[in-house]
Order: C-alpha cells, then structure tokens, then sequence
C-alpha cells in the first residue's frame, strides 16, 4: 500500500535527508587516494554514532547482515560494495550510498565521486547519470504516472549510449526505507503492471544505475557486492524526493552538486 505523506511528514523527512547530505560532505573529506574505503566508512560511522541517528544499512537482513554503514563501490562495482581494505587511487570512480533515520523518519541517496582525474568515459558516465537523475526528478512535476518518466530515462540512456541497471529499483521512502511503491529506473511491459500515480504526498527514492557497458549484473561472493559482468564502470545517483502542489522537493538536497536537468551531457566521440 503506498503511503501519502503530510507537508509536515515531508518536511521531518527533510531533517533526515539533511544528515545524509551531511554525510555524504564528510565522506568528500576523506575519497583522495590512500584512503581506505573502511576508513571512509568509518568517518561517516562516527559522525552518526555521535549524533544518535541509525545507519539504516548496518545489519540490514541478507543472507548475512550488511556490515557497514555504507555502501561504496567503486569502478565496476554498481552498488552495494562493503568498505574494506581497498586503497583509493587516482582516476578510480567511487559512488556512495548512505541511509539514515532520524527521529521515526528515513533518508536515502548516493552519489559517484571522481578521485582526482578520471578518464573520458569515466567522465561521460558520470554526466550521463546525473542527468538521468535530475531529468527523472523534474519530470515527475508534469508527468501523471511514473511510467513516463522510466520510458524517458530508458530512451535518453540509450541516445547517450550507457545502459540501466534493472536488477535494482528505486523504492518509496518514509517511516521505513524502502515502501511502495518499486520505482524502476527503465521501462518494460512488466513495469506496466505496478505502474502508480505521480500525486502530492508521495515520498520516492529515485535511483537509476547506469553502467558504461553491459546492463547485467553479477555477486560477489560476499553476498551483497554488485558488479558489471563485462567490468566497464557503472555510477549510481540517487535522491529522495518528495512530491507536492508545487512539484517535486528534493528531500535530501545537499548530496553532490547541484545540475541542470535540461542541459544534456555531450556524448564522447
């Protein structure tokens, strides 16, 4: 059942999004090379600790408990990466995933960070998925059913030459993180059939993932890594945006940089 939250609801959810965005800002901080992606983690771990606010990922259920805060994957790893001992280097493409409660209310987003200069494709997926993202957000303002923003975002991906993830979906977000509605990133007849309504009041966690390559997917034997089957680079950018009269707010605005839905990444030659 898909649950309509309040301008008040929204409004605490907003406090939520606030230390995800904060989060995310620490973690900056810390992604230059000779950093360890434990040692990323870490950082955010205590800054949560210290605050009293629930990582929501921590001990997340699988077929063994999430053990970090975080989620970091980098290059080739689409989401869910454990931080470990993993050294960051120049040119390596790190996408950050952080989920937060706060007083009763859950934030959500990820964002894909550079370590200093990245290649050109890199660089164009990078672009090619915050587009995606900030294009999907905006739609949501004149589009009556979510059906119609991930046939946007399928045929934009496609003229901008990346592919959608659709092993993962974005979800709905409030009281607990992931609610109805599943928010896929692509569109297929499938999708049709828990297809919803864009109206004021719903909360959404946004999030396509959107690879350089192949859109299939592989575990690792840690049960939770995700990475591309052919190894070419994927970023994952989300927001959890909250829908009103007055169009789509972005409920954890802060995490990455601000962007121009309307102006299109240039593809590479």
């Amino acid at each position: 059942m898909i649950s309509l939250k309040s301008p008040r609801e929204l409004a605490l959810m907003r406090d939520a999004g606030k230390i995800v965005a904060e989060c995310h800002s620490i973690a900056r901080e810390f992604l230059r090379p000779g950093v360890t992606t434990a040692e990323v983690n870490a950082a955010v771990d205590k800054f949560l600790t210290e605050l009293g606010a629930i990582p929501l990922f921590k001990g997340f259920p699988g077929e063994t408990p999430f053990p970090a805060s975080t989620c970091i994957s980098v290059n080739s790893q689409i989401v869910h990466g454990i931080p470990g001992g993993y050294v960051l280097k120049p040119g390596d493409l790190v996408s950050l995933d952080v989920g937060v409660k706060w007083k009763g209310w859950c934030g959500d987003s990820a964002w894909s960070y550079a370590i200093g200069e990245v290649d050109a494709e890199k660089t164009h997926l990078m672009a090619a998925g915050r587009y995606l993202l900030h294009r999907s957000i905006f739609l949501c303002a004149s589009r009556k059913r979510w059906s119609e923003v991930a046939d946007d975002m399928t045929r934009e991906a496609k003229r901008l030459g990346v592919t959608l993830v659709r092993k993962f979906v974005g979800h709905g977000i409030g009281k607990e993180m992931h609610e109805s509605p599943q928010v896929p990133n692509f569109m297929d007849r499938d999708m049709r059939r828990s297809d919803f309504e864009l109206k004021p009041g719903l909360a959404l966690a946004i999030e396509p993932m959107v690879n350089a390559g192949k859109p299939d997917v592989k575990i690792l034997g840690d049960k939770w890594t995700a990475v591309t089957v052919d190894g070419k680079p994927s970023v994952h950018y989300e927001h959890s945006v909250g829908l009103t009269a007055n169009g789509p707010v972005l409920l954890t605005e802060g995490v990455g940089e601000p962007f121009d839905p309307l102006v299109e990444p240039v593809r590479p030659a």
